[in-house]
């Protein structure tokens, strides 16, 4: 059962986002022949918005506040080794990702397999993928729980979600390795320690994603090839770089909204898909609702920083390698499979305190925790380095994180707050997603937002 279909049963959708019955979604009026669209933001959530609108002609603009598009969608390619890239933002297209899936298909985007078997190293023991001893009785146990939460209500998934998914293991008799084991890898997908994360959160993501948790392609040529094949269909010439909002005025029907450097846009509407950090910081006349103004402040973002390595040679062998370990590399993968060369790049993902950490030192430190972390199991790897680089979204300055970090009893009531329209002006964005943290969830938002608006 694919995760929308199963929102569906339990009724999520019912207290949902943008997909509801709510007053304002029932109350507000359509776009009429001629009207006008503004849309704050030209990453995947403000671009799809546009792809739809202009599909069916209806006049659009997007003011973005960086000077390149894409927002964190970012396509990187070391110097002098063009012919390899590599993504220091989004990274995977998951097998249940619909609507990433149709776009891409309708812009003739490929899709490659980017897939890994994760193989382990704790307490200085390595652990083949195959070879990793976890219990037989819990990984029962687990499928059990997994096929019990399908069948929950609604009242049953808000207590989850007041608990976190570390004291729901716990409570539910996780051995110690396997607790060890998912405080490591489930903090990758959250961005911070499985202490911080719901159980209704972690459930909601495990009990119906893909074999391979939605880590299963990657567009080729890169993620941001449909950044940009959707900024031609929109127009390139309807998208303004370097346009920091800083007030949106709604008067009468229309909407103005004023930018830093003083220039005014006018529209009838504005879909607004800025994440909480950039909008809690927009100036908006009148007011915003105090509970929404709230829910801005309320809401965290994951700090997660990437650090691409390129090697000389690809000595780990194996195409889909990847390793989570307890050191403070915490979690490598090959992130140029698929791409022929003798030369290959890992990537060094690290959440939280430890992405802090990472992120204040310097190229010669972060050089020595990828030699600490990969000595122990291949040798002296040192020769092979050719470069490092690296994002840490923690320190971004429009986002102050890599992707919404909903915190325990945060899904059921902020998540809809932030959501609701305000007047003229719509939202959208991985954080108001059932696909939350993924480029499908913005893609989804501002496709859906899009057709409200016409009225599909």
């Amino acid at each position: 059962m694919q995760r929308r279909d199963f929102l569906k049963k339990t009724s999520l959708l019912a207290t949902s986002t943008y997909l509801t019955h709510l007053p304002e979604w029932s109350d507000f009026e359509r776009l009429k022949k001629g009207e006008k669209v503004l849309i704050l933001g030209a990453g995947l959530a403000g671009l799809s918005a546009a792809y739809v609108l202009s599909k069916n002609n209806v006049p659009v603009k997007l003011l973005e506040a960086r000077t390149r598009i894409g927002g964190r969608i970012f396509t990187y390619f070391f110097p002098r080794n063009e012919q390899l890239h590599t993504e220091l933002g989004a990274e995977w297209v998951g097998d249940s990702h619909n609507t990433i899936k149709q776009i891409c298909q309708e812009l003739n985007l490929p899709l490659v397999k980017h897939q890994f078997q994760i193989d382990w190293f704790l307490e200085n023991k390595m652990y083949k993928a195959e070879t990793m001893p976890f219990s037989k009785e819990w990984s029962l146990k687990l499928q059990k729980i997994f096929a019990d939460f399908r069948k929950m209500s609604e009242k049953e998934q808000k207590k989850l979600d007041q608990i976190s998914w570390w004291r729901f293991l716990v409570n539910n008799g996780i051995p110690e390795q396997e607790l060890t084991c998912r405080e490591l890898n489930d903090s990758t997908d959250f961005g911070e320690s499985i202490h911080f994360t719901s159980a209704f959160a972690a459930l909601s993501e495990y009990a119906d994603s893909s074999q391979y948790n939605e880590m299963d392609y990657k567009i080729q040529g890169g993620n941001s090839s449909i950044i940009k094949a959707l900024a031609q269909k929109v127009g390139e010439n309807n998208t303004f770089l370097g346009k920091k909002v800083k007030v949106i005025r709604q008067q009468s029907k229309k909407v103005e909204v004023i930018c830093e450097d003083a220039s005014t846009y006018e529209a009838d509407k504005v879909i607004c898909t800025l994440p909480v950090y950039a909008l809690a910081q927009i100036n908006f006349e009148p007011t915003l609702p105090e509970s929404k103004k709230l829910a801005l402040q309320q809401l965290q973002y994951a700090r997660i920083i990437k650090m691409a390595v390129l090697f000389r040679e690809r000595f780990w062998q194996r195409e889909d390698f990847a390793l989570c370990t307890d050191l403070e590399g915490h979690f490598v993968f090959h992130t140029t499979q698929n791409q022929a060369n003798s030369k290959g790049i890992l990537h060094f993902y690290a959440i939280g305190d430890k992405a802090y950490i990472l992120a204040r030192k310097n190229k010669e430190a972060r050089k020595k925790v990828v030699i600490d972390t990969l000595q122990p199991i291949f040798g002296n790897i040192e020769a092979l380095i050719e470069d490092i680089t690296g994002y840490y979204w923690g320190s971004d300055a429009y986002t102050q994180g890599a992707y919404a970090l909903y915190q325990l009893g945060q899904w059921f009531n902020i998540r809809q707050t932030l959501a609701q329209p305000f007047k003229n002006v719509f939202f959208a964005g991985e954080h108001l997603a059932e696909w939350q943290g993924f480029m499908e969830g913005a893609a989804q938002t501002g496709k859906e937002i899009a057709e409200k608006l016409i009225g599909k």
